[in-house]
């Protein structure tokens, strides 16, 4: 793992995120974590490849998976499906306490016949976008018990693996007590715009964007685009663009001793006291205050 990019989103160039994971030979990431209000990690829309399952441990929490927000209490587990648009958020400003394990669905896959019957049908099921396993759920307990095992063999990848097959296990007699194993993938024209419009901003964020420049980038009309960035995110496309830009001030902050006004002009503000205000108004407090609080950690 590279801690020196714990608590950030990083992207590849389509958009998707680069996972941090424990070991670069092998795709997992485990981490006994916590959310609170306005930390870099919180409502950061972003979507990859692997498998992301949450175990809320203590507090409660909630989770926006392609627009549907999803309220988990302790004891909850919430599994995203592969390439879902995604990111977790604090109820009434309380600090939710978890485990999550991300893994890349290619562990399970040790044979092609293994891959296209237990796997393929799975994360290729657009309709399937989450799991969601709550009290009235009959594996709640059981997924939960191996979640909270997790963080005990972090770095073992046999025993990762061994646990990925049983929690994959549950998630497929989940899954075909939905009815939601047999579906064929099937492209979503929406949601691709979305992405490349998601990708457009956190290549563009420095430059002076307007709604305009953001829905050609999807290749959509601006009213689609401003209801697409509702149903996904929650916020319009421009209140994205000034949190997106508040977010990269945090990493700047958080990572080095930039002036503000470097800093400011780096990100696509015009001038500290505009960035000033835009960044607490997403996080809080200050710049000067935010890196303070930082450096005393």
């Amino acid at each position: 793992m590279n801690r020196n990019l714990m608590g950030l989103i990083v992207k590849r160039d389509d958009g998707s995120e680069i996972i941090n994971y424990d070991n670069p030979a092998f795709p997992s990431y485990i981490y006994d974590g916590w959310v609170a209000p306005k930390v870099t990690w919180e409502r950061v829309p972003h979507y990859h490849e692997d498998i992301e399952i949450v175990s809320v441990k203590e507090g409660k929490m909630a989770y926006s998976v392609n627009g549907k927000t999803l309220l988990l209490n302790a004891g909850d587990t919430i599994v995203v499906n592969s390439n879902q648009i995604h990111y977790s958020m604090c109820i009434n400003d309380t600090v939710a306490k978890y485990v999550i394990f991300i893994a890349h669905p290619s562990i399970l896959s040790s044979s092609v016949e293994v891959e296209m019957q237990a796997i393929r049908p799975i994360i290729d099921n657009r309709e399937l976008s989450y799991l969601r396993f709550r009290y009235i759920n009959e594996y709640t307990k059981d997924i939960y018990e191996l979640m909270m095992g997790m963080p005990d063999i972090r770095g073992d990848a046999f025993e990762v693996t061994k646990r990925f097959y049983q929690i994959w296990d549950i998630i497929r007699k989940q899954s075909a007590s939905l009815g939601a194993n047999t579906e064929e993938n099937r492209s979503d024209p929406k949601m691709q715009s979305f992405k490349e419009m998601m990708y457009y901003l956190a290549n563009s964020y420095k430059d002076s964007v307007t709604l305009e420049d953001i829905a050609k980038s999807g290749n959509i009309s601006k009213s689609l685009c401003n209801s697409l960035f509702h149903q996904y995110v929650g916020e319009s496309p421009i209140n994205y663009l000034m949190h997106l830009r508040a977010r990269k001030v945090a990493e700047y902050l958080r990572s080095g001793n930039m002036q503000l006004k470097e800093i400011a002009d780096i990100t696509g503000f015009n001038g500290v006291s505009y960035m000033s205000e835009t960044f607490k108004r997403f996080f809080g407090s200050s710049p000067r205050d935010y890196r303070k609080q930082w450096a005393d950690r």
